[in-house]
């Protein structure tokens, strides 16, 4: 088998080798169960069972004989993207609007223009950052006694 790859030692931490294949970490035949799924994917057992609660999964998940939940590659590519998204800040309801349109062909004009909303809000959210940035740098030079900035 593959070995899965991060930057920081070469390896993918907490994935068994058996599990890993190039990019996506999982195997092609039989699917990941909950927890190897959540192993790969960075995202707690939790988390992926409310991500299809929540109807954020991309299709409702495969399941073996005994019912229990199977991760495939594209389940897993589908929730990495989704984790991403949440982490630029995207409210769980504008992730699953997203989500819901990215289901859909010829969506992508609808999902630019999200993109872009996102994209405006991180600015200002940087903007007011470093004006605070700024404001601290002056107290700091203050009470150092010297120039400000």
């Amino acid at each position: 088998m593959h070995e899965v790859f991060d930057r920081t030692n070469g390896k993918k931490p907490g994935v068994p080798e058996r599990l890993a294949v190039p990019d996506a970490g999982v195997p092609a035949l039989g699917g990941l169960s909950i927890g190897e799924a959540a192993a790969v994917s960075g995202l707690s057992v939790d988390a992926l069972r409310d991500y299809e609660r929540e109807g954020l999964t991309l299709h409702p998940l495969d399941r073996n004989s005994p019912g229990r939940r199977r991760y495939f590659e594209r389940d897993i590519s589908w929730i990495r993207a989704l984790s991403r998204l949440r982490r630029t800040g995207m409210r769980l309801r504008d992730v699953r609007a997203f989500a819901d349109l990215s289901r859909k062909t010829g969506t992508e004009p609808e999902r630019l223009a999200v993109l872009e909303v996102r994209r405006a809000r991180a600015l200002a959210k940087i903007a007011a950052m470093q004006s605070q940035l700024t404001e601290i740098d002056s107290k700091i030079a203050l009470y150092r006694g010297t120039p400000t900035p």
